[in-house]
């Protein structure tokens, strides 16, 4: 199983991340991009790169053919997958074995007995594992996964039964709010994975999520390297991971490790895999699934151990034994990551896109931050929105926690808004840094967002002044025909509008980041960026956001359900419009009763942000 030119069949972080181990170790590297990543940091760095196709992912990262001919034009004769798109695909794995070429994972026999959470389920089962009892059976009509729903018990978990990532699931509290959850995650699930299987659990409410790194080699060893909690996540994707869990002592990791290591026997594992857990307050834990690859969140993983999971993940490909035996493990100190989002955690959560100007990511003692990021490289619609993972290792979890919190103020992303602040937050919460966090809390503590001081829109017109008065003559700033007077100038962030009254004497000293960026003015003050529109000389805003009848998309992504017709009448909050944006699936709803006098869009159609999709008659319910 020699090799000596690796293709990482991904993008981003992810590949730039293994490509550095792949390197060290005196391997030649290949990158394929889509066109989309063209001018991505990973793209430049690997030894050659070769194109696969447009942006959309079915075209180009999960498309296997054009995979397989970018190896075989770059001469490459291993491929590693990655994290994500392919690298739980047992068919993408059969095609490489079958091509030739050496898939740095597991069997594809592997992939499949734990690609599919039914089947994965029952298999366990059968093996004596303790499952979260559920339904995943192979009727899958909306009436029979509605009845098994209510015979489990709301509140119930719907799950896609193929792929992960949070995508294709949806937790339903309300029986009203069933059939709805059902639909929407059989097709995001279809979109994400190209399978509508769903399973059904009960939901384990204020649990831990808790999972166990295994590695397995093709000798018969199977060993695990502790355990990791992710128990703080938002729509089930995590936002922090850590390891040790706080919640885990010595005698449970030994038990939840020797269950992860059976389920990694029972199937002929090979290479780097993961065991998922709920960890319930009483102590009991139930199987959740296995991640038949290497983890966004291994870091933590490799932080406290010293070892480098992909150097493994190559040894194991190229033959060799596991570099350690279980009593070899050692553990050292604790490592806190968190995710670094394009996203506005003060809304929702919602993705956003557009270009990162200003790209500084922090460094210091125990701090590591994977990304592959640099200036000017958009944040596409067609991809996870996920900017960088920030890591912290300390002695103890209080250092590490520190370091963390640290990392997150020195880091500089200037350009969408990220959840950067909401992060610092998080981390300083008094129940996340007592290590009291469970599955519930983004549920339990509402994270609003901060209101703007004086100070901020002060400061923002002070620079917009500044920057403009720079190209006049100082005699001109500020001209009249009589004395000299303080500049108006008219600032609005989202719905809000204000005029601020700009002259020398009252612009500050202070050392502040910011960003002109066209007419908007990009602003970070202690950790919270703020982006400040100058409507100076626009003309008059519209309406607040829906109110005048115009549906506008929120962000870039894909059209890919209508759910209404010129003509119809529609409530308030019924969905008009679904929108597809970093692979999750958005309902668009109305924001008052009205009429629908047209629709601009089609299934399928891409659209840009603030493109008018749905327009209504808003004087409808007085007709």
């Amino acid at each position: 199983m020699a090799f000596g030119k690796i293709l990482v069949a991904n993008r981003g972080e992810i590949a730039w991340r293994i490509m550095r181990t792949a390197k060290a170790m005196g391997y030649r590297t290949v990158a394929v991009y889509s066109d989309a990543d063209k001018d991505a940091p990973h793209v430049s760095f690997a030894d050659e790169a070769v194109r696969i196709g447009p942006p959309p992912v079915k075209e180009s990262y999960l498309n296997i053919d054009c995979i397989l001919e970018a190896a075989y034009r770059s001469g490459a004769d291993a491929i590693h997958p990655g994290y994500g798109f392919l690298s739980e695909n047992e068919t993408f794995a059969a095609a490489c074995e079958k091509a030739g070429l050496v898939f740095i994972g597991p069997p594809p026999a592997a992939i499949a007995a734990m690609g599919n959470k039914a089947a994965a389920k029952r298999r366990m089962i059968d093996a004596g594992v303790p499952c979260v009892p559920g339904y995943q059976g192979t009727d899958q009509s909306d009436g029979n996964l509605g009845k098994e729903a209510r015979k489990i018990g709301l509140p119930v978990m719907v799950k896609a039964a193929a792929g992960g990532g949070g995508r294709g699931m949806r937790l339903v509290e309300r029986d009203g709010d069933l059939l709805e959850a059902i639909r929407t995650a059989r097709a995001e699930a279809e979109s994400a994975f190209g399978s509508g299987e769903l399973i059904l659990e009960r939901a384990v409410v204020d649990a831990r999520h808790v999972e166990i790194q295994v590695f397995a080699d093709n000798h018969g060893s199977v060993i695990h390297l502790g355990e990791r909690d992710c128990s703080v996540q938002r729509r089930h994707q995590k936002v922090v991971e850590e390891a040790p869990s706080p919640a885990v002592n010595a005698d449970l990791c030994g038990r939840m490790g020797a269950a992860a290591v059976a389920a990694g026997k029972a199937i002929g594992y090979r290479g780097a895999g993961t065991v998922e857990f709920l960890l319930g307050s009483d102590g009991a834990f139930y199987f959740l699934e296995m991640n038949t690859r290497l983890q966004v969140e291994h870091p933590v993983t490799e932080a406290i151990t010293g070892q480098d999971l992909v150097e493994w993940q190559l040894r194991v490909a190229r033959g060799e034994r596991l570099p350690l035996k279980q009593d070899q493990v050692r553990f050292d100190g604790h490592a806190i990551e968190v995710r670094l989002y394009a996203e506005d955690a003060y809304m929702d959560f919602l993705p956003q896109t557009g270009r990162i100007d200003v790209w500084r990511p922090a460094s210091g003692p125990g701090i590591r931050v994977d990304h592959g990021m640099k200036d000017g490289l958009a944040i596409s619609p067609f991809y996870d929105p996920m900017i960088a993972k920030v890591i912290a290792h300390g002695a103890t979890r209080e250092e590490a926690l520190k370091r963390l919190i640290q990392a997150l103020r020195d880091t500089v992303v200037l350009g969408p808004t990220t959840n950067r602040h909401f992060l610092i937050r998080l981390l300083e919460h008094p129940e996340f840094a007592a290590g009291k966090a469970t599955t519930a809390f983004l549920g339990k503590h509402k994270f609003e967002a901060p209101d703007l001081t004086d100070y901020h829109w002060t400061l923002a017109a002070a620079l917009l002044w500044r920057q403009s008065a720079a190209r006049y003559p100082a005699a001109l700033r500020g001209w009249r025909n009589s004395n000299p007077e303080p500049t108006p100038i008219k600032l609005t962030v989202g719905n809000t509008e204000r005029t601020l009254h700009v002259a020398t004497e009252n612009i500050g000293s202070d050392t502040v980041l910011f960003h002109i960026d066209g007419d908007d003015i990009v602003v970070d003050l202690d950790a919270l960026t703020v982006r400040f529109t100058d409507r100076t000389y626009a003309p008059p805003a519209s309406a607040a956001a829906g109110s005048d009848g115009k549906l506008r998309a929120p962000m870039d992504g894909r059209i890919v359900a209508i759910k209404v017709a010129a003509g119809d009448k529609v409530a308030r909050g019924q969905t008009l419009v679904v929108l597809e944006a970093m692979k999750i699936q958005h309902q668009l709803k109305a924001v008052l009763d009205a009429e629908i006098e047209s629709v601009s869009v089609q299934e399928g159609q891409q659209v840009a942000n603030r493109t008018v999709l749905v327009t209504m008659a808003t004087d409808a319910a007085e007709r």
